[in-house]
């Protein structure tokens, strides 16, 4: 891999802060309620979920550009789930995936699928993680 971005955030933990090595982030971390936390903060699930949605929603506009398509009103809600297997703690996704009303329900399916194909995060996930697209 040609190497053209690399992030680093620092954490110390699912309580404390997370902060990224420009300083653009810098979070107070905190448990989810249903976890048995505060809420008084964001959680490791809330920013997979924004970095994925954000990840897949500039893939379908590569993707929507080649097809030449308009995707310049998509909207990409990923739903993180964090639960138990046997094996300890897992994760599953739900991208959630609104069109524009331009594109027929075939076209825009066929659009997200070649997404997920392309997609950074969902190359990452593959295989290791479910991963349901729903388009609405």
């Amino acid at each position: 891999m040609d190497a053209l971005y690399t992030a680093a955030a620092t954490a110390n933990g699912r309580e404390g802060r997370a902060v990224s090595s420009d300083g653009q982030l810098d979070l107070a971390l905190a448990m989810p309620p249903a976890l048995g936390g505060s809420g008084q903060g964001t959680n490791p699930e809330q920013l997979f979920a924004a970095g994925y949605a954000a990840c897949f929603a500039s893939a379908l506009g590569v993707v929507g550009r080649q097809a030449k398509a308009d995707t310049s009103e998509v909207s990409v809600t990923a739903e993180v789930t964090i639960g138990k297997d046997d094996a300890g703690f897992a994760l599953a996704v739900t991208l959630r995936v609104e069109l524009p009303a331009s594109l027929d329900n075939e076209a825009g399916l066929q659009l997200v699928k070649q997404a997920h194909e392309v997609c950074p995060y969902s190359r990452a996930t593959r295989g290791n993680i479910p991963v349901e697209l729903v388009v609405e």
